[in-house]
């Protein structure tokens, strides 16, 4: 139990200090607030509002292992190496992708929300 609650303590911590530092971080929280709060309007059912709220989680997750890896390329090396921007730029491709999986996953949700609307009779 002790050790559940000191990992707890360690995330908190995390994201606390990621959110205070680092403007994607500050962003994409953000982001995820109003996905929580606008999910309960758009959302077509519970099950969407899961994927929907969960995909901002995904992102989030992604841009901390991304602000990880990037603090600890610098903590590395300051100097501009070849394989250290390519690793910065898998975690930023990492961080597209989850942006990716976000939109569509909002999109489809909208979409399946809005679709009786449409239906021409």
């Amino acid at each position: 139990m002790k050790r559940i609650f000191s990992a707890t303590l360690n995330s908190l911590h995390g994201i606390r200090y990621g959110i205070s530092t680092e403007a994607a971080l500050r962003e994409e929280a953000a982001l995820l607030l109003a996905g929580v709060l606008l999910g309960f309007a758009v959302a077509p059912s519970w099950l969407w509002y899961v994927a929907m709220v969960g995909s901002l989680l995904v992102l989030l997750a992604v841009e901390f292992l991304n602000t990880a890896i990037e603090k600890l390329s610098d903590y590395v090396t300051r100097e501009q190496q070849v394989e250290i921007r390519r690793i910065k730029d898998f975690g930023s491709a990492a961080v597209f992708c989850g942006i990716c999986l976000a939109g569509l996953t909002w999109l489809a949700a909208l979409a399946v929300r809005i679709a009786p609307y449409l239906s021409v009779r």
